[in-house]
């Protein structure tokens, strides 16, 4: 399998367009998307696109390491995307790793087993790093107002990552910096990372079935003290709008549209009232997790810890007094695609 340098990109079809594919570990998703990115339109296309719960992260808050379990499924995983990869042709490959492996003692095991597979070693990102990727591929389509100021938050497993600045065109740029590497994010852009995500806090304190008030309680006091941190890191409530990412925002979104199934492309830019979000936040977790995972745009894999993350977004948006959540189904893959295409 490639490494991370720009190849020949035989797949994308014209000059002037890189393919490329981008994987993200996170504590309980691998994802993968190859894309044929036009940087001179300002244009990112999906080859492909796929995500598999695997579930990295399980048990490292309580651990502090990665289960033989939940490696052998990541990286049978893994397996089945660097034959995608192979087959589409993608001329550059990166992969980064997010929560799970900066938590773990045995973090060596996971990056040998994936460069034995890639070919390459994961980059374990910061949360800082992590934050300003997903910021890239959320914002790169966004055309509001001359100024404008987005909030993105990215809920995951194991940490929730805010970032706070304004949007460029092709999203890879931030304040004239170019994401990926050493570089960080560029002039006017902040970015906090918070240990509270949908796997982190179901392990801690959601337990019941369906979690009893008084877990619900534990969860909450945890996600309002760690929102504190980010009041205190940025101006959040400044932003003109809230941009929510990653699958316990599109979840409660999809619930809230009241679709009979999963749809990408209706949740993709939809807008999702406050009032709304705390609906569908007691809705589940007043459910237990057979109830959960009967709704039609659940995940199978994500039913056990949707309450955690629909929780998350709920208590941000009264905290920081945002009327919608934007969603967007483009996050950090996208950066890490945009990224990839150099300067």
């Amino acid at each position: 399998m490639g490494g991370t340098g720009m190849a020949g990109s035989p797949g994308a079809g014209h000059p002037g367009v890189a393919r490329v594919a981008a994987i993200d570990c996170g504590t309980n998703s691998l994802r993968l998307l190859v894309a044929d990115v036009d940087q001179q339109a300002g244009k990112l296309t999906d080859v492909d696109r796929r995500m598999e719960i695997v579930r990295l992260g399980q048990g490292v808050d309580s651990t502090g390491r990665l289960s033989p379990e939940a490696l052998r499924r990541t990286l049978a995983a893994l397996e089945g995307y660097a034959r995608i990869i192979e087959k589409t042709s993608a001329g550059a490959v990166r992969m980064v790793a997010t929560s799970a492996t900066r938590d773990a003692a045995n973090a060596a095991d996971f990056v040998r087993g994936v460069h034995d597979v890639l070919g390459l070693e994961p980059e374990v990102l910061s949360g800082q790093d992590e934050a300003y990727l997903s910021f890239a591929g959320a914002t790169a389509e966004l055309h509001g107002p001359s100024g404008s100021r987005y909030l993105v938050v990215d809920i995951g497993g194991g940490s929730t990552e805010f970032v706070l600045g304004r949007a460029t065109r092709g999203g890879a740029r931030l304040g004239g910096e170019r994401l990926g590497g050493e570089r960080r994010g560029g002039e006017g852009i902040s970015a906090v990372s918070v240990d509270i995500g949908c796997v982190r806090l179901t392990e801690r304190h959601l337990r019941g079935d369906p979690p009893a008030p008084a877990e619900i309680a534990a969860a909450v006091s945890d996600i309002d003290a760690a929102l504190d941190v980010v009041a205190a890191a940025m101006p959040a409530a400044s932003a003109d709008t809230l941009v929510g990412l990653a699958g316990s925002v599109t979840t409660v979104a999809g619930l809230a549209l009241r679709l009979p199934g999963y749809d990408a492309g209706l949740i993709h830019h939809s807008r999702i009232a406050a009032a709304q979000v705390s609906e569908q936040a007691s809705r589940l977790l007043g459910q237990t997790r057979a109830q959960r995972a009967a709704l039609g745009v659940m995940h199978p894999g994500r039913a056990d810890v949707i309450g955690g993350g629909a929780l998350v977004l709920d208590r941000l948006m009264q905290r920081f007094g945002f009327a919608e959540v934007l969603v967007s189904e483009h996050d950090i893959l996208d950066g890490i695609a945009w990224a990839l295409t150099g300067p």
